[in-house]
């Protein structure tokens, strides 16, 4: 499968060695510092595109892709502002995008155990549930993407939060997250379920960005044969 890398910081070159193990050829490497073009001969070779940049390029990266019938694969946070208009070229413009705030597939995992703790504590009388995350400090957004899918799946499921905030004191209703820029910490995210008598956590701790990049050229494989908005629910069929 020939696959185009649009941004090749640090990630894109993970992905690069991934792709290249499992026995795919980069085409075209799309960034700042490159002389590849989405009109170039590598990118038309192209199956499929992965996606990682920052918040402000990643829409115009996704559109022009759709132009030229290029299924894309994301994993740049940030710009979910525009999410419907995304489904809306997938649903009714017959185009392919794979977006994933998180890539791992053990996060993958984690986002249902945190689904089904959420579940089972709704109802439960005496505890408050917080989270937090720490990432590298190059990161731009905050709280991560991560951290906002961790916590959209306990408001879903947790009748007592009803939003989630950041670096503030929770008022009824709300979620706390306290997000963290330390050195170069690949992800942590925890959810604590506190009370007077004990606490129940979760923990996820990324120890390279190894996990991410596999995640991504799965996804990449996934995309390529596959049609519409796509998620890493429906690569791991959960």
């Amino acid at each position: 499968m020939n696959i185009a890398l649009i941004g090749y910081g640090k990630m894109g070159k993970e992905i690069e060695k991934i792709a290249l193990e499992r026995g795919h050829t980069i085409s075209s490497k799309i960034d700042m510092n490159s002389q590849d073009t989405f009109d170039g001969e590598g990118f038309k070779k192209a199956d499929v595109a992965i996606e990682f940049t920052i918040p402000d390029a990643a829409y115009g990266n996704f559109i022009n892709c759709f132009e030229r019938n290029m299924p894309v694969v994301s994993g740049t946070t940030g710009w979910l502002d525009k999410i419907e208009e995304i489904k809306d070229y997938c649903e009714n413009k017959g185009q392919t995008f794979f977006y994933a705030s998180n890539f791992s597939v053990g996060v993958n995992v984690f986002f249902e155990i945190n689904k089904k703790l959420a579940q089972l504590m709704n109802g439960v009388d005496g505890y408050d549930v917080t989270m937090d995350e720490t990432h590298h400090i190059h990161k731009l957004d905050s709280p991560s993407g991560t951290a906002i899918t961790i916590a959209e799946g306990i408001i879903e499921n947790l009748d007592s939060k009803n939003e989630w905030v950041e670096g503030v004191d929770a008022k009824d209703g709300q979620l706390h997250i306290e997000a963290y820029r330390r050195d170069e910490v690949p992800g942590i995210h925890t959810v604590k379920y506190d009370s007077d008598v004990d606490e129940i956590i979760i923990h996820h701790s990324a120890k390279s960005r190894k996990g991410f990049a596999l995640g991504a050229v799965l996804a990449a494989e996934y995309a390529a044969k596959n049609k519409g908005y796509l998620g890493m629910s429906d690569l791991l069929k959960f």
